[in-house]
């Protein structure tokens, strides 16, 4: 991966270095501490915002090379438009514009958090230093060459002029494992299957003792023994043995039951027997956005500190097809005692995801499950990659997920469940059948996971459409988004820490 971005405050009237960024809003004025740093070349600035037309706009840039009079290489004037209309994630993406406006080869950048009107707190601060730092990823660490215009990766020190270093400095801190915990899943899923197998997915994610997260890893033995048939049926098919990964952060107060997050993790899907086809199928190393997702959640809980006791799950498997491969007909006893007649073998999230929910449901007794999963491509013709699909049997826990989604700008929309949808999924040979078939693909595999939840309140999130190859945005040029880290952090803070 390149260079980190390392995160800084300074009081205001700190001498700038590098990139200079200073904010005005659509009155094209100036806050007092701005206005100080600029004054030699105020009148030049004015002229170049006439000349450019320049209106202040939220996500507006005006970008002036080495401006005369100031110690820095580039002075670049970000709109913030109307600044009492905006919100955490208007700073959010004002931070990712910033950093999106450093060239390449920037060492160093400093940002005025300086309003033309009012205060500007620390959490807007800590905001614009959480978009810098997610838009500054990149993954190239398997780049040997590089192209003529562009540079060596440099490590870049990305200031904020601020009034109150200690505040924004701790607005920070509580922002930062956040961070780090998005750019930890946005690399397993960017990750190459040949080097993230279901083996190596496990021992990343006991990297995370060293945040104080317990874990445990259990293999095929372990899974055999436990009698999670439909998970290893999906497996069988790979050289590379399944993993199931049980991550447990107690923060909470001893003996309240956990918060459990479930994530499925297929390292590669080519389908199975039932294959799919070859033109895009190098995406399907992306198969395991859910399970990245839960395992950077927990780091993100585990670095801060959250008074929560929190489990993260994530069942890891191969889906290939060699002769030791599940077959369409074929019927599996899953770890409930359900039976599935297998349909289509590119149906095997679901299969995963049943075992695991049981299983967590039955040993940690949550006092809610949340499932990810990049699970349908029906989803991404309902939703596309703005919202992820969620589905539910509590309202209450719906109504915070919808919450902490616009929050974060990590959107969900509710979709429907209901008897008549199981009616699709009901075998003549089994308990049920692994698809109902094309229409309404989405909500019938969360019908499926449903009868693997019972009463325990529980949400499934398909994230099909915004875990990888989601169009980008001013907070990620990657392919691979993160999406959920945010989203189930806020959720936890928000309702479930005391």
């Amino acid at each position: 991966m390149s260079e980190p971005v390392t995160i800084s405050f300074a009081k205001h009237g700190a001498a700038p270095s590098g990139v200079l960024l200073v904010l005005t809003d659509e009155t094209l004025g100036f806050g007092k501490e701005t206005q100080k740093l600029l004054k030699p070349v105020l009148d030049f600035v004015a002229r170049a915002m006439e000349a450019d037309r320049f209106k202040g706009k939220l996500g507006g840039a005006l970008d002036l090379i080495a401006p005369e009079g100031l110690p820095v290489s580039r002075l670049v004037v970000l709109g913030l438009g109307k600044v009492a209309e905006l919100k955490s994630t208007d700073y959010l993406r004002l931070g990712g514009i910033a950093a999106g406006k450093l060239p390449a080869g920037t060492t160093a950048a400093m940002l005025v958090a300086d309003l033309p009107t009012g205060k500007f707190s620390p959490d807007a601060a800590a905001e614009i230093a959480l978009g810098a730092r997610l838009r500054s990823y990149k993954f190239d660490r398997y780049k040997t060459r590089k192209k003529d215009d562009e540079t060596d990766p440099v490590a870049l020190t990305f200031t904020l002029s601020v009034a109150d270093v200690a505040s924004a400095t701790r607005a920070w801190a509580d922002r930062a494992p956040v961070a780090e915990g998005v750019l930890m899943a946005r690399d397993l899923v960017n990750e190459p299957s040949n080097v993230l197998d279901p083996p190596e997915f496990a021992n990343r994610a006991a990297l995370l003792t060293s945040v104080g997260v317990e874990v445990e890893v259990l293999d095929d033995a372990d899974l055999s023994r436990i009698g999670m048939r439909a998970l290893l049926g999906v497996g069988q098919g790979s050289i590379k043995e399944s993993r199931v990964v049980v991550m447990r952060w107690n923060g909470g107060l001893p003996g309240t039951a956990p918060v459990a997050f479930i994530g499925k993790g297929v390292t590669f899907d080519t389908g199975g027997i039932s294959i799919k086809p070859a033109a895009g199928m190098e995406d399907m190393k992306g198969d395991m956005g859910g399970a990245a997702c839960v395992t950077g959640l927990m780091h993100a809980l585990a670095a801060r500190k959250a008074k929560v006791n929190a489990v993260g799950v994530i069942g890891i498997v191969e889906n290939m097809p060699d002769g030791a491969a599940q077959r369409p007909g074929d019927i599996v006893t899953s770890l409930s005692g359900q039976t599935i007649e297998i349909i289509n073998t590119d149906a095997e999230g679901r299969l995963v995801l049943a075992d695991v929910l049981w299983y967590t449901k039955d040993r940690f007794k949550p006092q809610f499950m949340v499932d990810l999963a990049t699970l349908t491509g029906a989803i991404l013709v309902a939703l596309g990659s703005d919202y992820a699909g969620l589905f539910s049997n509590d309202d209450t826990l719906s109504a915070q997920l919808t919450a902490a989604g616009q929050a974060t700008g990590e959107r969900v929309w509710r979709m429907p469940l209901g008897p008549e949808y199981d009616k699709l999924i009901d075998s003549k040979f089994a308990d049920m059948k692994n698809t109902g078939g094309r229409n309404a693909g989405s909500i019938t595999a969360a019908q499926f996971l449903q009868r693997y939840v019972e009463k325990t309140p529980w949400a499934h999130l398909d994230v099909a459409g915004t875990a990888m190859g989601s169009p980008a945005t001013d907070i990620n040029k990657s392919w691979a988004a993160g999406w959920g880290v945010r989203l189930l952090d806020q959720l936890v803070r928000d309702n479930y820490e005391k």
